[in-house]
């Protein structure tokens, strides 16, 4: 009898040994298991695509939603009923997993559809080549809007943003330039709402050109040249004013009967536009002259020329 129960305690031992053994192996096999599936998932995730341009801008949702809350409430409180959060998730939409690469009119209508209001007449003011120069003007005379007065250019304003096909969908690192392709977010954008901008343009419209270019004033391959004097409607724009701006102290390379304001005025023309043109029109160039006062551009009795 007690050897009956020594052989029986000695089998349960051992059986109990067996357990322990293959539940350890089970847990090492697991962790094995697991640790490769992992490694393989790392190896074989892709990664974000490389570009030449700076990546989308940090706390890009913030900035947007900031931008909007401020517009709305602060510049513009007749337009508190535009949706911001709407507005952002649209956006985001756009663009958000999406190849860079690939960008079109349609993923970013509704954005449009969203942000857009009216523009009072006779305050649309396009430009090229003179941006610093036509947003001290709008800030000191608001009169007049650009683009980037409007929602939309306001909120986009010298920020970028892309998408990549991998997680988390949105390219922190490196966006495509114009030059690696076209049909990217930064340029699909800009040309959606600067032709809906000259669209909605009506009365007298203004434009602030760089006089002091030497290749040029009006070029052809410009957002101006290529997009918006061509998406105003004749039926709604009664005169196109040329303000042709030159730097204090700088190259006059191109006045009002210069080639290039030529050929803009012969597509001005051609659209049945009434035009004149004004050779460093007088308020904005007493803006530049706040910073160069003795300079002799700015002398009182300076001339400014305007030509039919």
């Amino acid at each position: 009898m007690p050897f009956q129960q020594s052989s029986t305690r000695a089998r349960q031992r051992t059986v109990l040994l067996v357990g322990i053994v293959l539940l350890l192996a089970a847990l090492v096999l697991a962790v094995v298991l697991a640790s490769l599936l992992t490694h393989g998932k790392h190896e074989d995730s892709p990664k974000m695509l490389k570009w030449k341009d700076r990546g989308t801008t940090k706390n890009l949702q913030e900035v947007i939603l900031g931008r909007c809350y401020n517009y709305i409430t602060e510049r513009y409180p007749e337009l508190g009923d535009k949706d911001c959060l709407k507005i952002w998730e649209s956006l985001k939409d756009a663009f958000i997993y999406k190849n860079p690469c690939n960008i079109t009119a349609e993923d970013y209508q509704p954005l449009m559809d969203l942000a857009s209001h009216h523009i009072p007449c006779n305050k649309s003011l396009f430009w090229s080549k003179t941006n610093d120069l036509v947003h001290r003007y709008t800030k000191s005379n608001q009169n007049f809007l650009t683009l980037e007065d409007t929602l939309l250019g306001y909120m986009a304003d010298k920020i970028s943003w892309c998408g990549d096909p991998s997680a988390p969908g949105i390219n922190y690192e490196s966006c495509p330039k114009r030059s690696e392709c076209e049909s990217n977010p930064s340029s699909v954008f800009w040309k959606m709402a600067s032709k809906m901008f000259a669209e909605a343009a009506c009365g007298v419209v203004q434009v602030m050109l760089n006089g002091s270019i030497e290749a040029g004033a009006f070029r052809s391959s410009s957002i101006f040249g290529s997009i918006e004097v061509f998406n105003l409607n004749p039926d709604k724009v009664s005169e196109v004013h040329i303000w042709l701006m030159h730097d204090i102290g700088g190259p006059q390379s191109e006045s009002c009967s210069g080639h290039s304001i030529q050929r803009l005025k012969n597509i001005l023309e051609e659209r049945n536009f009434k035009i004149i043109c004004e050779d460093n029109y007088r308020p904005v160039q007493l803006l530049q002259c706040v910073h160069n006062p003795d300079h002799t551009d700015c002398r009182l009795c300076t001339n400014s020329t305007a030509v039919p």
